[in-house]
């Protein structure tokens, strides 16, 4: 499969969120006004989202409420943003606290959610950023595990407190984001067998492989054309672009074809 073996993150939603609450409810009232790196939003404002992703999912997979509607003419990233953008807005008016107990309560609900999936069936919502056509359940389902961890951390980075970051809960984050190898690869042609290695560096790290198949990539095994090796810290930051492909260039060890090792360091892993 071009995504490679199945991932089953759903046991880690319990314990990201349990690290969450217990980050947010440690705040004061002037850490939740701190500016994050999500350009104009304070933490409030990134807490107000990871809220709306809940809402959002337990709404369309559990009672299968479309919700918002596209506009005229209005492509994915705008439509997110927008409607990312309207809910935000809205949770101004909630208090830390309410928006405490709400993610506390709505948690686990989601987490039946989750476990309603058929992980080899197909995904409520197709991650585009890992390739045009359906996903996989247990892909879709890792994507939001990706994007919970995600914002706890840059809610931990804008308040000066590092946690959440045990192999357990690094690894699947990365694992999930190197599956879009195949993907970011798709404009680097090369004879089929040739592959693509990332090593990530330290105890939440591994190495994953690419491989060229008739025309496209997949997820596979094989003797490298390229390397790259980074830190997992850069890599999830490069992955959602916390960090520049400039900055992921800079701090990787490459070795190898320079298309693929070019190729690799652009890889992006959020709707953007």
């Amino acid at each position: 499969m071009v995504f490679g073996p199945v991932l089953d993150v759903r046991p880690l939603f319990r314990q990201e969120r349990e690290e969450l609450l217990g980050l947010l409810r440690s705040l004061s009232r002037e850490e939740w006004s701190r500016a994050t790196v999500c350009p104009g939003w304070d933490v409030h404002d990134v807490v107000g989202h990871v809220l709306n992703d809940y809402v959002r999912r337990i709404s369309g997979s559990r009672d299968g409420f479309g919700g918002a509607v596209f506009a005229n003419d209005e492509t994915l990233p705008s439509y997110l943003a927008r409607t990312n953008d309207e809910f935000v807005r809205a949770a101004r008016q909630c208090s830390p606290e309410l928006m405490v107990e709400l993610l506390g309560h709505l948690g686990p609900e989601l987490d039946r959610v989750w476990e309603s999936f058929d992980l080899t069936g197909p995904a409520a919502l197709d991650v585009s950023w890992a390739g045009p056509g359906p996903s996989p359940a247990w892909l879709d389902i890792a994507r939001d595990y990706t994007e919970f961890w995600v914002h706890q951390q840059q809610i931990r980075d804008a308040v000066g407190k590092p946690g959440a970051d045990r192999p357990e809960l690094v690894h699947p984050v990365l694992d999930t984001f190197l599956r879009a190898l195949p993907y970011t690869l798709r404009e680097v042609a090369r004879p089929s067998g040739t592959a693509v290695r990332v090593v990530v560096t330290g105890p939440a790290g591994g190495t994953w492989c690419a491989v060229s198949d008739d025309g496209s990539w997949r997820m596979g095994d094989g003797d490298p054309a390229a390397t790259v090796t980074m830190r997992p810290d850069d890599l999830w930051r490069l992955a959602t672009r916390g960090i520049t492909v400039a900055e992921a260039r800079e701090r990787a060890a490459v070795q190898g074809d320079p298309a693929l090792t070019d190729a690799v360091t652009s890889l992006l892993a959020v709707v953007a």
